[in-house]
């Protein structure tokens, strides 16, 4: 069982930055495959960012590619999403999912086993 926790969310305006967080403890975070996801209201949960176990690749959707980081630090059992620029349409709340097969870096939210509660993230104009 591996346990998820985001923080990190908050109001900024058009432009600025954040940068979330998601603390796993239970499972061995190291040999897991982690993912962001964000959905806005009344739309679907979206693929956002994925990383390998090692860190090693890396994986962005297009709508956030180059404003957007994904990383990990397996020491500290965490990865975070740092986010650049951002936009209006970048508001939704943001999950950390994790995967139990250590061998890929899926894009698709039905593919990860453990989901975070979310934090919520919302961009002003």
């Amino acid at each position: 069982q591996v346990q998820l926790v985001e923080s990190g969310g908050g109001l900024v305006q058009a432009g600025e930055s954040l940068r979330l967080s998601c603390t796993a403890s239970g499972r061995t975070f190291s040999s897991s495959g982690m993912g962001w996801f964000r959905q806005a209201p009344g739309k679907e949960r979206d693929f956002v960012a994925a990383i390998s176990r090692s860190g090693g690749r890396t994986y962005y959707a297009d709508s956030v590619k180059g404003r957007f980081t994904i990383s990990r630090d397996n020491t500290k059992n965490t990865v975070y999403l740092q986010m650049n620029s951002l936009k209006p349409e970048d508001t939704a709340v943001y999950y950390c999912a994790a995967d139990k097969n250590p061998f890929r870096v899926p894009a698709a939210a039905g593919e990860y086993d453990y989901w975070g509660q979310g934090t919520q993230v919302t961009v002003s104009s």
